[in-house]
């Protein structure tokens, strides 16, 4: 492993911040760690970066315990979400700054930036003042920085959290694709769930400065750990059931879930896309309070007539019933999660 934590923990106030935490990344691999505000993803990545100190535990940047070192000797690179670029210094002179300090002559130093910059899209740059950058050059350019000393893990706070929508969906692509092409490991801290599903090989859902559940975009999205997780994802048909042979009775009446479901009480989940509308006699009787464009489809919530908590449903535009409007519910077992 090029890196690993063992039982990291790090106290403020004598409260654990970061709680006995074990994570390993491997080689070339891609990993965004996910969590709302106060969950310690950024106390973790400054623990590796040798920002802060821990109170127990160890990191082991390959194989070699980080006790002690420095950060400028851990050879790491760090990103932070505002850039933090140097504003009296050009384009140029920025991407050089972790060359010069590394002693690189000044004819290999201005070659490398020049390669760099056309790396991140920004080829000619080097004499263009910080100032008159946008936000997405200006993110360009403290990556190329701290790609620059050619750092063995690449370490990114919030990467693109100050930039609009559009320009953050089209960056992470090409993010994806640069790390992808240069091998490089990187350890993402992000808020953003759809930013970390688009740019990493493993997601890790931080909670109370503990890892809640580390696992593939894929697994992570298609199967929950618990009722946090799910609900951190967005999503909020989430309800208590008791499982048993194959049916969950919940609140919502009794529902179909996968064969080899956990059994006995448990949270249960109901992807919204499992959600079918049907005619108001053929399933549980609801009311539609609610219908949000969300793009993609129509965000449509309904509240059952007989009682229970209310129902998201996902349906096309062309077929979303309008508020007030009174339709059936019935469930796809396929979109259902028996949660831990």
């Amino acid at each position: 492993m090029l890196l690993s934590l063992e039982a990291a923990t790090v106290r403020l106030g004598g409260r654990p911040v970061l709680d006995a935490v074990g994570l390993d990344v491997a080689e070339h691999e891609v990993v965004c760690v996910l969590g709302p505000s106060g969950s310690g993803k950024s106390t973790l990545l400054r623990a590796v970066a040798g920002l802060q100190p821990l109170d127990s535990g160890r990191v082991l940047l390959g194989g070699r315990d980080q006790t002690g070192v420095p950060a400028h000797r851990r050879g790491v690179g760090l990103m932070f979400q505002d850039h933090q670029l140097f504003p009296q210094r050009d384009v140029g002179g920025n991407v050089a700054f972790g060359l010069r300090m590394h002693g690189v002559a000044k004819g290999q130093r201005d070659a490398e930036v020049g390669d760099l910059l056309e790396l991140v899209g920004l080829p000619g740059a080097a004499r263009r003042a910080v100032a008159g950058l946008s936000g997405g050059e200006q993110q360009r350019v403290a990556l190329a920085r701290a790609l620059a000393p050619r750092p063995r893990l690449l370490m990114l706070d919030e990467p693109l959290g100050q930039l609009d929508r559009s320009l953050r969906d089209r960056l992470v692509v090409e993010l994806r694709e640069l790390f992808g092409r240069l091998g490089t490991t990187v350890l993402a801290v992000t808020h953003d769930q759809g930013e970390a599903f688009a740019l990493a090989d493993r997601v890790v859902v931080m909670r109370d400065g503990r890892i809640a559940q580390s696992g593939t975009p894929l697994e992570v999205w298609q199967r929950p750990a618990d009722e946090f997780v799910a609900r951190f994802l967005g999503f909020e048909n989430v309800v208590p059931a008791t499982v048993s042979d194959g049916v969950a009775d919940t609140p919502w009446g009794k529902l179909p879930v996968p064969d080899g479901s956990v059994q006995g009480d448990r949270p249960l989940l109901v992807r919204p896309a499992g959600v079918r509308l049907v005619a108001a006699a053929e399933g549980l009787p609801c009311v539609v309070t609610a219908r949000t464009f969300r793009g993609t489809h129509v965000a449509v919530r309904l509240l059952p007539r007989d009682g229970g908590p209310p129902v998201e449903a996902a349906c096309a535009l062309r077929v979303a019933p309008e508020p007030g409007d009174e339709v059936g519910l019935t469930f796809d077992a396929d979109e259902i999660v028996v949660l831990g």
